[in-house]
């Protein structure tokens, strides 16, 4: 067993446990179904029944006392630890009075990413194709791969954040504001390139950056756990002075590139969820506070004894 499951770690290439595979295909080649799809339905179903679990869990209690409102399940706990530090920590100083509306998207895509990042890192794919070798010669997998390694999954991440920062700003700046908050107060000759760079940068180059940047990090670390396993496919054959001093170091580099991989899921996930919060906060008012600021200092001086 152990032969073969190495066997099936050295593929072609390393790359080929971490792209999409397609299952289904029409005769015109249009791919009705691949792993990438079965990925993400699958974390949809681990969403919706996993996160109903842990609110369960979490809520309230009816007692008089405080024990009966704390949470009993570890995990349901960690989960809301997780959600008490993202509303109150990172989300609330940014947001301030919009983080109540705009929380359940920010909560959402967080979780969303993060279970498809942890996915990714289970071999689904090669288990599949230990029970069936036929799909391992045609490419084809029902489940499995790495969905937000797949640049036309963090592609429509992406587009969906944008819609929801550009939404969320005309909703509080309205559209007039909205589009002239994109000159930065700049002088006229200048304002027009200011304006087509800042436009640009809100329908373009934020989504493009945000695809791109998770898109990169989930497709380099998984390559690299799966060469780095595949070395073991590699010497298997081979004498045991051979085999057995890089099936060792294979495995532990393997093992120490698995726990930074966890890492990164998680950081991969935090990132998009702050950058997309960074996005909306920083197309807001600008001169309320400065406004505010200005009106302080005046009433200080209207209240300042004369000189004498």
């Amino acid at each position: 067993m152990l032969n073969t499951l190495c066997l099936t770690l050295a593929a072609d290439s390393p790359a080929d446990h971490v792209y999409n595979h397609v299952f289904i295909k029409l005769a015109n080649g249009f791919w009705l179904w691949s792993g990438n799809q079965g990925n993400l339905v699958l974390s949809g179903i681990i969403l919706i029944f996993g996160m109903l679990w842990a609110a369960k869990h979490v809520s309230t209690g009816t007692g008089d006392d405080a024990e009966s409102y704390v949470t009993r399940n570890p995990f349901a706990h960690f989960i809301e630890v997780l959600c008490v530090y993202l509303r109150d920590e990172v989300v609330e100083p940014l947001l301030h009075d919009r983080t109540k509306a705009l929380m359940p998207f920010l909560w959402t895509i967080f979780f969303f990413i993060l279970v498809n990042n942890l996915i990714g890192l289970v071999p689904i794919m090669d288990a599949i194709h230990l029970v069936a070798p036929g799909w391992k010669a045609k490419h084809m997998t029902p489940l499995g791969g790495t969905a937000t390694q797949n640049i036309w999954v963090t592609g429509v991440l992406a587009v969906v954040a944008a819609v929801v920062f550009n939404a969320a700003a005309i909703s509080r700046l309205g559209v007039g504001n909205y589009f002239k908050h994109m000159t930065g107060g700049a002088p006229l000759l200048v304002a027009p390139m200011i304006f087509v760079l800042e436009f640009l940068g809100q329908v373009l180059i934020k989504p493009v950056a945000l695809a791109i940047r998770l898109f990169a990090n989930m497709t380099a670390g998984h390559i690299l756990l799966a060469t780095l396993l595949g070395f073991v496919g590699v010497v298997i054959s081979k004498s045991i002075f051979v085999a057995g001093p890089v099936t060792i170091i294979s495995v532990l580099g393997a093992f120490a590139i698995m726990i930074l991989e966890l890492f990164v899921a998680f950081l991969q996930a935090f990132i998009f969820m702050f950058l997309t919060t960074v996005f909306i906060s920083l197309m807001d008012h600008h001169d309320e506070h400065g406004h505010d600021h200005e009106h302080g200092h005046a009433e200080g001086h209207e209240h300042a004894p004369a000189a004498a």
